[in-house]
């Protein structure tokens, strides 16, 4: 596996842990951490689509970054 690959999964994992947590009422979504995760997920995710040249990903990607750093804005902690 390439960097790419490794950090896409890696971004992958927290976007999937995040959404897990959530669901099991472990992390509420209105919490600072849930935005953070799902952020850095992203954002990693995002990276590794750049790297890799899969521009709609970039795009979805990018766009839940932005989503969730305007989230992490609102958010109490």
């Amino acid at each position: 596996m390439t960097l790419a690959d490794w950090i896409g999964s890696l971004g992958v994992a927290l976007l999937l842990a995040a959404y897990f947590l959530n669901l099991v009422g472990r992390l509420e979504r209105e919490r600072r951490a849930y935005h953070v995760v799902n952020a850095v997920g992203a954002g990693l995710a995002c990276w590794a689509s750049w790297r890799i040249g899969f521009l709609p990903f970039v795009v979805l990607e990018g766009a839940w970054t932005l989503v969730a750093l305007v989230a992490l804005a609102r958010a109490r902690s």
